[in-house]
């Protein structure tokens, strides 16, 4: 009996002792870190996917799957894609600056096509005019009146480009050339755009009705900058 109260005196001796506390103490926050580790890391990790949420997810893709029905009796059409086309303009004809760039260019003053046919009859024209090596004389490739200050093709004009605009002007303002301007406009063939000119008053002489115009291919001339403005 004595040995046992020996015993508890001398531990709670030794619990109060500045030593044993500090121990104590520390034994306890160690304690209480790891468990609150141990809770951190419990709340941490997440449950895994219930299978009601699987449902849903399946059901879900189910319903945005897209479907296209055709019937047996579909057929495959063939889609073309437009075709674009492109034609110069005055000054990419004028930077080229020959007789058939100015033929262009009176077909493009006046909205008519600048076909082969178009450009073949105008460069003939062109060459019983003035010649085909000197298609710019006064800058009035086909000697006309309108607006050049001459009555009868003697008159000049400032450049080329105006004496195209001029040119076109005329044969579409003035009813006399009706049938020719109506040709050009139609790019019909050659020979009906030339009649429609030896019978028009274009040419006192109506170029002996074709006995005068020339069929061989025009040569091609470039005339100076300096006529094109």
């Amino acid at each position: 009996m004595t040995s046992r109260r020996y015993f508890l005196v001398t531990l709670r001796d030794t619990l109060r002792s500045p030593t044993a506390q500090r121990e104590t103490r520390k034994s306890l926050i160690i304690g209480a870190a790891i468990a609150a580790c141990a809770l951190v890391g419990v709340t941490a990790v997440p449950p895994p996917p219930s299978a009601y949420a699987g449902q849903l997810r399946s059901a879900y893709l189910s319903s945005q799957v897209q479907k296209l029905a055709s019937s047996d009796g579909s057929t495959v059409t063939a889609l073309s894609r437009d075709v674009y086309s492109g034609t110069p303009g005055a000054k990419t004809l004028a930077a080229n600056g020959t007789n058939y760039d100015w033929a262009k260019l009176v077909m493009s003053s006046a909205g008519w096509p600048m076909s082969e046919a178009n450009v073949t009859v105008m460069t003939r024209w062109m060459r019983q005019e003035n010649g085909p090596n000197d298609w710019w004389n006064r800058n009035n490739p086909l000697n006309n009146g309108w607006g050049s200050g001459g009555g009868a093709g003697l008159g000049s004009y400032p450049d080329l480009v105006t004496a195209a605009k001029m040119a076109a002007a005329n044969l579409q303002k003035n009813p006399l050339f009706a049938e020719v301007a109506a040709d050009f406009a139609a790019s019909a063939p050659t020979e009906v755009t030339e009649h429609a000119i030896w019978a028009s008053p274009w040419a006192s002489s109506h170029y002996a009705n074709g006995a005068h115009w020339h069929y061989t291919p025009v040569d091609v001339f470039q005339a100076p900058p300096s006529a094109w403005g």
